[in-house]
Formats: C-alpha cells, structure tokens, sequence
C-alpha cells in the first residue's frame, strides 16, 4: 500500500503546532473519486476547525472534546487517479476540482457531485481557491442576496478570499458594485472590476449617503443598525461570516439577531450557510471559461508550512485567497 502525507490533529489545537505525517493512501468505495490533490485552499474556516473555536462549532457537529474528522482542508483541485466502480463521469487521469474533506493531503477522497472539470484556462493552483469561497459569494449574492441585474450592491470585505469572488460574480450578474477594503487591496479590488472601492481606513462604508439594494458583508464587524441605515427600504443583508466576538459563539450572535429582527422589519435581513452544489460549480466554471471571473490568489505555501498560511490569513493581510500547494 502506498502512502501519502496529510495534516493530521488528533485534538484541538494551536495551528503552529501542526505537522504533516503519513498514513496509508485511501481507497475509493463504490461512489467515491480518489484525487491525487495538486492545490487546496486555505479560509477562515480551517482555523476554526484546528482550534474548536468559537465553542459553539463544537455543537454543530465539528465534535464537543475532540474532532469528529481529524482531516483538514476543503476545496481542492488535482487528477483523478482512481474512481469506485460506480462512478461513471470521471476516469483516471481527468483534472478536476471541487470539495471534499481533508484535502490536506497527497490523496483525497471525493464525492462524484463535489467535483467539476478543470477549465483549460485556468491552473491548479486557482482552481483550488474557487470551492469554499466562490460558492459562498455565489449563493450570498444569487440566493440569499435575491441579486437583480442593475441593482447597487456593496461588498464589505471586498479584497479578501470571499470578497474578491464577490465583485467579480456581481458584475457578472449585473449588478453596479461598491467594495470595501482597505488601502493596501484598493487597487486590486478596482482591477477586478469593482465600479467604486471604498477605502475603509479613511472612509467609514456607512457613514456616507449612498444607499444599496444588497450588502454582502464578509467583514462581520458592524453593527446591524448601521448596516441597516445604508440599506434602501426593501434592500438586503446578507451576512457571510464574522471573525470577531468571543469564545463562545464569535460572530454568529449577529447573524442570530439579524435572523430574529428581519419579520418585523421591510428589510431582508439573513445569514449564510453555503454547498456544495455541482451546478454551482460548474457555473464558476464557466465564468472561469468565459473570463468572466478569475480566482486571485496571494500566494501558494508548501504543505508543511501550513501553520505560516493559517497565521498570514488570521491577521487579514491577504488579497485575495492562500492555497496549500501539495503536489
């Protein structure tokens, strides 16, 4: 049997102490894709599940003393390198990419559903970086967010993994978008083709007196009143994610009042929990075809220097996404 290097943790805890270690290479049941994984990408997400962190992760399945799955890692992109004997749209050798658990690692098992052809336009390395975060701006704007071709829609967080999806999807559909970032993504997010970018250092996203259909806001930071103010009447909030708050429940205490709040108010005010969806993915695809959207990534780190990837994203410096380059 041949073996493979993944990160492992066998409880929770720090990310500086993780470390890659081998194990023997899965096989593939019935239904399941084996991929040999080239890139997989790093998000917010991954850090929660190291640490536990907030607790409440801890009762919504992530395992209340230790971790129910010790794999890590999500969205991935490599080749197929065998497929279960009931899978019948892959065959060794295709590039692909997608969503399963653990893709830190050489070999990962996948679901048939999960995964999508690579697009010949596009590498490894950007396709690992579409799954978690391109599904979760997709599903935000398109299903939550109710998007409508020329409506004003204002991204806050719009230089980061989710953020940057984000703009790119909403010109996509139509919308005229507004990103907030701050200085140093300013102009990456007017390249990818934001119509205004708002630098959040120098000028409060809510204070002015532009009003939005939709706010996407993958910041987490801002008080629902305030959000609410720049909101037109009938607009929409949709919150993707917080990385503030306590131990206990972090941020998910705003998407839980916002959740109670919006039947007494005109606005729609909701939270987001994102899938796996292969008509999803295939339609990032095909904006990845088209030239319609292109995953940015900052930059690739080497497997074992995993515990530097975690600790570059927590401090919010990235543009865009970090992707774990495996093979």
């Amino acid at each position: 049997m041949t073996t493979m290097k993944a990160v492992i943790r066998h409880e929770y805890c720090s990310p500086e102490t993780l470390r890659a270690s081998e194990v023997e290479r899965p096989e593939p049941g019935p239904g399941d894709v084996l991929v040999r994984v080239h890139a997989a990408g790093l998000d917010q997400g991954v850090w929660h599940t190291v640490t536990g962190l907030p607790y409440l992760v801890r009762l919504v399945g992530f395992g209340v003393r230790r971790p129910k799955d010790p794999g890590l890692g999500m969205d991935l992109a490599g080749t197929v390198a065998a497929v279960g004997r009931d899978v019948t749209r892959f065959r060794p050798g295709d590039a692909v990419f997608g969503a399963c658990e653990g893709s830190y690692a050489e070999y990962a098992l996948a679901r048939p559903e999960t995964l999508v052809p690579l697009p010949a336009n596009t590498t490894f390395e950007r396709a690992a970086a579409v799954a978690v975060s391109g599904l979760a701006a997709l599903q935000g704007l398109r299903d939550r967010g109710e998007l409508r071709e020329g409506e004003e829609v204002l991204i806050l967080g719009a230089g980061g993994g989710v953020g940057t999806f984000a703009v790119q999807i909403a010109k996509a559909l139509g919308a005229r978008v507004t990103g907030a970032c701050g200085t140093a993504k300013v102009d990456l997010v007017r390249s990818i083709g934001a119509d205004h970018v708002i630098d959040h250092t120098k000028e409060e996203p809510t204070a002015g007196s532009r009003r939005y259909d939709l706010i996407l806001d993958t910041g987490g930071q801002r008080s629902l009143g305030a959000l609410r103010r720049i909101l037109r009447p009938r607009g929409r909030l949709v919150l993707v994610g917080s990385e503030v708050g306590g131990r206990w429940t972090g941020g998910a205490g705003r998407q839980v009042r916002a959740q109670l709040w919006s039947p007494f108010v005109r606005q729609k005010l909701r939270g987001l929990l994102s899938r796996t969806r292969e008509a999803d993915l295939r339609y990032l695809a095909e904006l990845i075809e088209t030239g319609a959207l292109t995953p940015v990534v900052e930059r690739s780190y080497p497997l074992d220097e995993l515990p530097a990837a975690i600790a570059h994203l927590r401090a919010g410096r990235a543009a865009g996404k970090l992707v774990i380059s495996v093979a």
